[in-house]
């Protein structure tokens, strides 16, 4: 099965940000709000780390939406690696300025995060998330919290002209303790969901998009 070519920044976007954690410890669930510094500090995570995750892709070039499993690492030695299963084989790892995508068969091809303004802004924020540190995610997104603590939502839009051109938002949906979805809007285009721990589980054979995006804000069906 093809898929369509997609620039290694927007590939790259929502994986970074799942990679962060897979639930919000429980001690979130007693603050009396959706506050988004306390989200960002339970947030952060020692490594290894790893996640499973569905990914859902909409297209005009395609005649139904594309569907990716897998599962994201955290290394223990902080580098970001995403690995897809199916439809097919592929394993990028984000370390040491670049990223780095395998497929069988094919020489690795390798992207300076310094060349391309969006990966640069990626790095900043998954440091930033990884560290729980609001002040300094907030030097590439302007973050927003929204909802109650049983049904909230983080949006990050980009503060660089240069990412807003491609990228509208970022939402991560959660509730309570847990971190269920991250929805990517781009400027032109329909949203990417990725859902991810219990919700990737839950996702297991729905196709339909409208079910699939109800799971990703973390509404019951």
């Amino acid at each position: 099965m093809t898929h369509p070519t997609r620039p290694a920044s927007r590939r790259l976007l929502p994986a970074l940000l799942l990679a962060c954690a897979t639930a919000l410890p429980a001690a979130l669930a007693a603050e009396t709000g959706p506050d988004a510094a306390v989200i960002l500090r339970a947030v952060a995570r020692p490594a290894p780390s790893q996640t499973p995750f569905v990914e859902v892709r909409q297209s005009p070039m395609l005649k139904k939406p594309l569907r990716i499993e897998g599962e994201y690492r955290r290394e223990a030695n902080g580098d970001l690696v995403r690995e897809v299963r199916v439809p097919y084989v592929e394993t990028t790892t984000l370390s040491a300025g670049e990223a780095v995508i395998e497929r069988a068969g094919r020489a690795p091809r390798k992207v300076s995060l310094h060349q391309v303004p969006e990966l640069e802004a990626i790095q900043n924020g998954f440091g930033a998330l990884l560290a729980g540190d609001t002040a300094r995610l907030e030097k590439t997104y302007s973050v927003q919290s929204q909802g109650t603590l049983q049904a909230w939502t983080l949006r990050l839009q980009p503060r660089d002209a240069r990412l807003a051109r491609s990228l509208q938002r970022i939402d991560l949906h959660g509730q309570g303790a847990d971190l269920l979805c991250v929805e990517s809007h781009p400027v032109r285009g329909e949203p990417q969901r990725t859902l991810m721990a219990a919700s990737a589980a839950a996702a297991a054979g729905i196709e339909d998009m409208q079910a699939l995006a109800t799971l990703c804000h973390g509404k019951a069906e």
